[in-house]
């Protein structure tokens, strides 16, 4: 693992171009960098795309989805510019450790993409989801992936020294480490939670669309035993039938005549649904959160 300058390193990166991976735990400016990373490139002419996999402080598109911004249009690139996602990877939920697979999955589809579209650069930035067994099998499950060609690792103390070992064991890419300042700001959990809410806010402002939606799009399937009232509030990803997400929405459940709708933002609906794991109501707020064969028992008959 080599340690350089972060000026250094961003004239390194732009010069190798490729896919970049960032990793590092809560407030140590793995998403500032990114930012910067592709701003100096969009800046350059380099075609670059940001990927956006921490799903619960997101800067691309809702949290509870990981989100693709191509920065080639941009006047320039910030978190404010990103905010609106070209793509999104649905996930769920704002926990990493609930919904492993479609996080990598997700990620990968959505890296993947910004290739097909001829991105010489793309930023990945990552969870701040870092120590223990489920923490070491995602990353090494994105890297396997994605197979970025080079890993930045921001590091406070030697919290990271896991992950990057796998990255440098295990694939061949270029691993460097950056050193966290001691007086770099921290956000409380109370302040990370009054933005997540924010965003969810945001994304669910009128005008909104209601459709009526049939238990038998969803996935995972429902049986038809299943008590449609337990999906009230329940976050579903809008798929459209080719393999993409374009948004999210939130069920409705109306009890005179079991009736479920689906509210989005979205003007158009969507093929199917994919059921998340977090209850929300349409101003952001959190009012459950359950693994799905909590709602629905045995979801794998």
């Amino acid at each position: 693992m080599t340690r350089v300058s972060q000026h250094e390193l961003i004239d390194r990166l732009l010069h190798a171009r490729g896919t970049v991976m960032l990793m590092g735990g809560v407030d140590t400016g793995k998403t500032s960098f990114g930012l910067t990373v592709a701003e100096a490139a969009r800046s350059e002419g380099i075609n670059v795309a940001y990927v956006d996999s921490d799903i619960g402080q997101s800067t691309v598109g809702p949290p509870s989805c990981v989100g693709l911004r191509f920065c080639r249009d941009l006047e320039s690139v910030d978190r404010s510019s990103v905010a609106d996602a070209n793509e999104l990877g649905f996930v769920g939920s704002f926990v990493p450790e609930e919904n492993l697979l479609a996080l990598a999955a997700g990620t990968a589809r959505l890296v993947a993409h910004a290739r097909e579209a001829g991105c010489d650069m793309v930023v990945v930035d990552t969870c701040a989801f870092i120590s223990g067994p489920d923490a070491e099998a995602l990353k090494y499950h994105k890297l396997d992936l994605i197979r970025p060609s080079h890993v930045v690792g921001f590091q406070r103390g030697e919290e990271l020294d896991p992950v990057l070992a796998i990255a440098g064991r295990f694939f061949s890419v270029e691993v460097t480490g950056l050193q966290v300042p001691g007086d770099q700001t921290s956000s409380s959990a109370e302040e990370r939670l009054t933005e997540r809410e924010r965003r969810f806010a945001k994304y669910f402002a009128e005008p909104l669309f209601r459709w009526r939606v049939k238990p038998t799009v969803f996935m995972p399937t429902l049986a038809p035993e299943d008590d449609l009232s337990r999906l009230d509030g329940l976050l579903v990803g809008l798929e459209d039938g080719q393999g993409r997400c374009h948004g999210i929405g939130l069920l409705e459940h109306q009890a005179q005549g079991n009736i479920l709708r689906m509210v989005s933002s979205m003007s158009s609906g969507a093929k199917g649904l994919r059921l998340g794991s977090v209850r929300l109501t349409t101003d952001g707020r959190t009012i459950g959160r359950h693994a799905p064969q909590q709602f629905f028992g045995d979801l794998s008959r």
